[in-house]
């Protein structure tokens, strides 16, 4: 009889998905417990549950006749493992009785018998019997099986093809592989897969030799062993030359045997060999070596005296602390000899020209090396492609030839000057140069065919670069506190960037190809940089120019068919800008405050923001793509009807027109704006405009008016928008800090019916917000059941309803009631903020969509009365006087609330929000204080 249990994984108690798969009970054999598979279990669902049970094998698995539960770790814990089985049939049928069996295998052990792998293996030891774990919900994830199944049921197999598991476990690591074994036969079967073995790595893993050694003898055809790190390594690496013959990679660390040198030409097959800070128990370590097939030898902070290896390829002595060497490796193309400080100039000479084949040499950081062991290197390794003399302080390279280099690094090498330039200019082939740190360097000057790369961080002397190579392709130039002129000629460079070289003055471009420059920081560059980049200056497929805190720049003409991009920002001194770009697409003037001219005839930009510019007295634009126009803080700026009107005749596809803070706009030029058929955004903040009729005239299809801080406005100056409907379509209106009268404000409100979003914030005229359908003040009766009664006839409104949905009143100081009934049609507000009104004491709000209510700070409300079926968030901060009670009856319907706020709320004490929660049973979070 089968039992069929759903599989539920719980994180953080959320419930991802449910699984079904069926199970055996088997008392004598409980280990044997395998999910399987149904008709309806879908392949995803039997992957999901195989990498559950492997690669994060349960940590604990708790088995009474109720429920099976196995307990996974999370957030990187540890913790024990534990099998818990029931221990009799009585034991299963018992709801409260545990049992556990505990194999006494140590967990750092990855390999075990047969038969202790059918059984599983627990790190518990045998006092702890009879006990429970002690299980945390912060430390483990759960996994529920359900019900224990029946003991009954027969053992079904998890239908899985050795091909499956195969596929599975190849994404295991050794450690894993030895886990999923101790799961059944077929999973043992498949974990020892001589393809899973062929590469040994244990570095770093507690191995015993016991468990190694029976490792080499399972898989004989092993053919690379890594044991960095390991303990014993001594013994591990003999058992590993006797067992694994066919081995062709070995890595080793620390103590050696005294005969591992002498057992190499026991392995024939080996090719590679690495070893890190090797020592031998006898104390010597001073090392011979000799093997006929090894290519590849890597030896690192070893002391070695002699290599005799004929097809040796690759050779790394790197920190080896050895003052000479005898290499016999003729055929040798890799030498890493870097660090060996204490390798003398004679050695390393003998060691590099025994090996004529040579292609790449690392002696960086060997500081005895010269320029005479440079020139016999070159002599004797004609084929040297790769050189690396960092740190070397004693070469300068003069009558050195190395007409095959490709790639040359000299970091921080005193002796480098503007003669050993000279030499490396012969250097034909030259592909990279790394000539960082180079304190005495004052100049470079080279015309190299092949050069693709350079780099100059921090000469502190350099002065000039010129640089002629076709190929150039990369050019690093950085912290060079002098350097005055640069000329580069290249056809493939496509990205320049020479930040913060504060002495550039001349810069000469012939880069048919490049297309990003940044000079940020460059403070030296003057006006003269602006033919360089336009047309005819050398750089014909320029897209991006970035001239960022150039401030030597004052005035700025580009005529370019190509520039896309230009940023100006921190620009302080730049006075008139001048831009004939017909493709330019953006432009950034940030911090270009001292701007008093601009002119932009003709550009492609589809959005202009001048920023804050107080100077600017002329402004010329001719876009015929622009959709966005932002003079936000040009105080001076004439906007006249001349000006204005030839904006908007070359700029006819304007949307959006910001022209707060333009504190001389006229309303005369307010009447130009008919030419812009499709503005639908208009900003006249912080202006001292009276007369908004022109706009109200010409701008039909204006959605968004905001007229923040206007301090002329009367109550005349907005009566065409709720008398005459000028402004049909308009969606959000802004009046905040205006001086709009409370009449035009209550008959906006009540008549607008089109308005979406309003903001009434700090408006000194706003008193109670009393609202309904035909805009009078409505009377408060005695009952709440009489202000909740909608204006309604047979279930149908009078009026169509409002659709504004957000409402903002912060601190309008003057509200003293808020009261918003069903009869005032409000069917869409669904966000309202009456924050910091200071002076109010009734809120009466029944709004069937509001979701966000913030009456936060109105220290002085008593009164509060909802019927918000939807309302989620509820803030009541600071609210003094209101007590637990009014809150209390408030939330009562509000049936989908979830976060309530009423911190520093004197009168709801913390013993009363458990009271909240049983009003408003829907609720999840209430921040009162901070214990709760």
């Amino acid at each position: 009889m089968m039992s069929e249990i759903g599989l539920t994984y719980v994180s953080t108690g959320i419930k991802l998905q449910k699984f079904k798969f069926k199970c055996k009970s088997e008392l004598d054999r409980p280990q044997r417990y395998n999910p399987g598979s149904n008709s309806e279990q879908s392949f995803f669902s039997r992957i999901l549950i195989l990498v559950m049970l492997v690669v994060s094998p349960p940590q604990c698995a708790l088995w009474n006749s109720k429920r099976l539960v196995f307990l996974f770790p999370i957030k990187g814990r540890r913790v024990e493992e534990h099998h818990y089985f029931p221990a009799s049939s009585s034991a299963a049928n018992s709801s409260n009785q545990y049992s556990y069996m505990d194999d006494n295998i140590p967990e750092d052990s990855l390999v075990l018998s047969e038969n202790l792998m059918l059984l599983g293996y627990s790190s518990i030891s045998s006092e702890d019997n009879g006990r429970k774990p002690n299980i945390s919900n912060e430390d483990e994830a759960i996994v529920d099986v359900g019900e224990a199944p029946n003991h009954e049921d027969i053992e079904h197999r998890m239908d899985l093809t050795d091909d499956l598991l195969h596929m599975v476990f190849s994404f295991l690591g050794h450690k894993d592989l030895c886990k999923a074994g101790a799961t059944c036969k077929q999973w043992h079967i498949a974990s020892a897969l001589e393809d899973f073995w062929k590469c040994l790595n244990f570095e770093e893993l507690n191995i015993s030799p016991e468990n190694f050694s029976a490792i080499c003898r399972r898989y004989p055809n092993a053919i690379q062993v890594n044991v960095l790190g390991v303990h014993h390594v001594d013994v591990l690496v003999l058992e590993a030359m006797t067992s694994l013959r066919l081995s062709s990679s070995l890595w080793l660390y620390g103590q050696l045997p005294d005969g591992f040198f002498h057992a190499l030409t026991d392995c024939p097959a080996l090719k590679t060999l690495h070893i890190s800070d090797a020592y031998f128990g006898s104390g010597i370590q001073e090392l011979m070596i000799h093997h006929d097939n090894l290519h590849d030898l890597q030896i690192v902070k070893c002391r070695v005296l002699r290599i005799s290896m004929p097809l040796l390829q690759t050779l790394s002595l790197k920190r080896s602390s050895m003052a000479h060497v005898l290499l016999i490796s003729p055929q040798l193309h890799l030498l890493d000899i870097s660090s060996c400080h204490k390798l003398s100039d004679a050695g390393i000479r003998s060691a590099a020209t025994s090996c004529p084949l040579l292609t790449s040499l690392d002696m960086s950081f060997c500081g005895c090396v010269s320029d005479e062991t440079l020139r016999e290197i070159a002599f004797a390794c004609p084929n040297l492609q790769y050189l690396d003399a960092s740190f070397c302080p004693n070469i300068s390279l003069e009558s050195v030839r190395l007409p095959m280099l490709t790639d040359l690094k000299l970091h921080n090498c005193e002796g480098i000057t503007s003669v050993s330039v000279a030499a490396i200019s012969h250097c034909y082939m030259l592909e990279s140069l790394q000539l960082d740190c180079c304190a005495l360097l004052t100049s470079v000057s080279l015309d190299l065919p092949h050069l693709q790369s350079i780099s100059l961080i921090h000469c502190r002397k350099f002065v000039e670069l010129n640089l002629r190579s076709p190929l150039l392709s990369s050019i690093t130039v950085s912290n060079c506190p002098v350097l005055h002129r640069i000329n580069i000629m290249s056809t493939v460079l496509q990205k320049l960037a020479l930040q913060k070289q504060e002495s550039l003055a001349t810069l000469s471009l012939q880069c048919r190809n490049l297309q990003e420059v940044d000079l940020t920081d460059c403070e030296s560059l003057n006006n003269s940089i602006c033919e360089v980049f336009s047309d005819g200056g050398g750089c014909p497929m320029l897209r991006s120019l970035i001239l960022e805190n150039c401030e030597s720049l004052t005035l700025v003409r580009f005529n370019s068919s190509s520039l896309a991009s230009l940023s100006l920002v921190g620009c302080r001194t730049v006075t008139l800008l001048e831009l004939s770009c017909p493709n330019l697409q953006r432009v950034n003037l940030a911090g270009c405050d001292h701007l008093e001219s601009a002119s932009f005839c003709p550009v492609g930009l589809w959005s202009l923001n001048l920023g804050i510019c107080p100077k600017l007295t002329i402004l010329k634009i001719e876009a015929p793509h622009m959709r966005g126009l932002e003079l936000k803080g040009c105080g001076v700026l004439q906007l006249r009807d001349e000006s204005l009107s030839t904006t908007a005749a070359s700029c006819s596809l304007i949307e959006t027109l910001i022209l707060s803070s333009c504190t001389s706009i006229e309303s005369a030029a307010l009447s130009s704006l008919h030419r812009l058929g499709r503005l639908t955004v208009l900003d006249l903040s912080y202006t001292f405009l009276t007369n908004l009729q022109p706009v109200f005239e010409t701008c039909s299809q204006l959605e968004t008016l905001k007229l923040i801080a206007c301090k002329c406005l009367t109550d005349s100056s907005l009566d065409a928008v709720y008398k005459e409907n000028a402004l049909p379509v308009l969606r959000e209106l802004d009046l905040s800090y205006s001086t709009a009268g409370k009449s035009a404000i209550e008959k906006i409100l009540a008549t607008c019916t089109n308005l979406v979003n309003v903001n009434l914030n700090g408006c000194v005229n706003m008193h109670d917000l009393v609202w309904d359908s035909n805009g009078g003040a409505l009377k408060l009766l005695s009952t709440r059941a009489s202000w909740l009664t909608p204006a309604c006839s047979n279930g149908e409104c009078e009026q169509p309803g409002h659709l504004i949905e957000s409402l903002n009143c912060v601190g309008c100081r003057n509200i003293k009631r808020v009261l918003i009934p069903p009869s005032s049609c409000c069917f869409h507000l669904s966000h309202l903020n009456v924050r910091m009104a200071a002076n109010l004491k009734e809120v009466y709000v029944a709004c069937p969509k509001l979701d966000y209510l913030n009456l936060s700070d109105c220290s002085s409300l008593e009164i509060l009365m909802l019927d918000c079926p939807r309302l989620s968030i509820l803030y009541l901060t600071a609210c003094a006087m209101l007590t637990e009670e009014a809150v209390e009856a408030a939330i009562a319907n509000c049936e989908m609330l979830e976060t309530l706020h009423v911190n520093n709320c004197p009168k709801i004490y913390p013993v009363y929000l458990r009271n909240l929660r049983r009003a408003c049973p829907s609720l999840k979070r209430i921040y009162g204080v901070s214990w709760f």
